[in-house]
């Protein structure tokens, strides 16, 4: 059985000019740090798409009910 291990990432990003003054501006504005920010953005990212997925996931099964009611 494979076990998860939960750990810490660091990743570096490069942004240009006008996008590190965004963000250095929306923390500004937020009161958080860079860093803090762009976390919650991973985050909220990596969460939306796997809703998305769920919503996908749900369409294909209800469209195919039917279909695998009978094959059952």
């Amino acid at each position: 059985m494979a076990e998860f291990v939960a750990a810490s990432v660091t990743i570096a990003i490069n942004l240009n000019d006008q996008q590190a003054q965004a963000l250095a501006d929306t923390a500004r504005r937020l009161e958080i740090s860079e860093t803090e920010l762009a976390t919650a953005a991973v985050r909220d990212l990596l969460a939306q798409q796997s809703a998305d997925f769920v919503t996908a996931a749900e369409k294909v099964l209800e469209k195919n009910r039917e279909l695998y009611r009978r094959l059952a």
